[in-house]
């Protein structure tokens, strides 16, 4: 069976790699998430990284019933956990969805390791004529609940994005974010 899985493709076409096999990966996910399967952000990290696995199988009639179990695992996931996580999404190791609830991710958002998305939060596009513009967040983001990230912006390195933040610029590494339209608090020197 190895022989007939294929690493995916990056943008440019050339193979991925991957240091980790799908369950190494879903292994430092359910570590992440505290050792409780039954979180739901959890499900929805481990069924994302079964979609990008499935997607590696070369012959399109042996990924069909892998395609069939993703498509109704992410349907549950969505609807019941409110969990829209698509494995079109670039996620990093070790990413944490905190909690349930309204939570939308654009597929073609990228999401650094150990990185923390918490519930209500949207990383989506901000124009219509633009659909492929999503935001990319570095490692380590903690984004507050609430928040929305929208458009084609970079967010840095241990950056804070503050709980209903409304991001719609870049946030350069280690800084913190807040407010609607959001602005990133400069830290007072001299403390």
């Amino acid at each position: 069976m190895a022989s007939l899985i294929n690493p995916p493709l990056s943008s440019s076409g050339q193979p991925e790699r991957s240091d980790l096999s799908l369950f190494s990966q879903i292994r430092e996910d359910w570590i992440a998430h505290g050792r409780d399967w039954t979180k739901p952000g959890f499900r929805a990290v481990a069924i994302h990284r079964f979609g990008v696995w499935r997607m590696g199988i070369a012959s399109r009639w042996l990924r069909m019933p892998f395609s069939l179990v993703y498509t109704m695992l992410f349907r549950r996931v969505r609807n019941h956990y409110g969990i829209e996580l698509p494995y079109t999404v670039k996620l990093g190791r070790r990413v944490v969805v905190e909690h349930q609830g309204n939570i939308v991710v654009h597929g073609n958002c990228q999401i650094g390791d150990d990185s923390i998305i918490r519930q209500g939060t949207t990383l989506g596009i901000r124009y219509m004529d633009r659909l492929t513009e999503a935001p990319k967040l570095g490692k380590r983001v903690n984004v507050g609940a609430g928040a929305k990230l929208f458009g084609a912006i970079v967010i840095g390195d241990d950056t804070n994005i503050g709980a209903n933040a409304v991001v719609l610029c870049d946030v350069p590494d280690g800084m913190t974010a807040v407010g609607i339209p959001a602005k990133v608090l400069v830290p007072k020197s001299g403390i």
